[in-house]
């Protein structure tokens, strides 16, 4: 019971429910050190963003979404992002980082991670994009705005089989053009006969 703290209420020791959780260990830090950097192994970029005022219910919705785009959302000690990124061959200087530190981490498109990060900051004052990594290189705030402005990987296939597909709806549509006009062409005989 060296963990749990116990508060004195109306002459009564009250325990509480959850005890107060103890600092991590090494092997606690180091585990969840391991567990970051073979998420950003697969990482194709990441953005970075302060937080303050971070409820749970933003947490959860920001998650929802990011599993819904393929975005990894972690929050780390800034000590323990910088060591992560090393490992995996990327230096970023944490004292560009001020207050809580989110990370939005994609591995299958480069820029889901940029627009869902900055549709989130969009109606929040208290979330701010700080920056970011794309391929292996470090990008200031206004770049990884510029990124979230650009098309996801969906969309430029979608564009790509539209333009594939355009020609080729073009001549069916021109070859019915001249079958209904051969059709009305047979139906204006036809009553004029009759």
């Amino acid at each position: 019971m060296s963990n749990v703290a116990v508060f004195l209420y109306k002459g009564r020791f009250i325990y509480p429910l959850y005890p107060f959780p103890m600092a991590k260990t090494r092997l606690q830090k180091e585990e969840a050190l391991n567990a970051l950097t073979e998420t950003l192994k697969s990482m194709e970029s990441a953005v970075f963003t302060t937080v303050s005022g971070y409820t749970m219910e933003d947490a959860n919705a920001l998650r929802d979404k990011g599993h819904e785009n393929g975005v990894t959302i972690t929050m780390a000690k800034k000590t323990m992002l910088a060591r992560a990124f090393k490992n995996v061959g990327v230096e970023i200087n944490t004292d560009d980082l001020t207050g809580s530190i989110l990370t939005a981490i994609g591995s299958n498109d480069v820029v889901a991670p940029a627009k869902l990060m900055a549709e989130f900051a969009k109606g929040r004052e208290t979330i701010t994009i700080a920056g970011g990594v794309l391929e292996g290189r470090l990008m200031s705030a206004s770049d990884i705005m510029t990124l979230a402005t650009l098309p996801s990987r969906e969309q430029l296939y979608a564009r790509l089989v539209g333009s594939i597909n355009a020609p080729v709806s073009g001549f069916v549509n021109v070859l019915a053009g001249n079958m209904r006009q051969f059709l009305y062409a047979l139906n204006a005989i036809q009553e004029a006969k009759s």
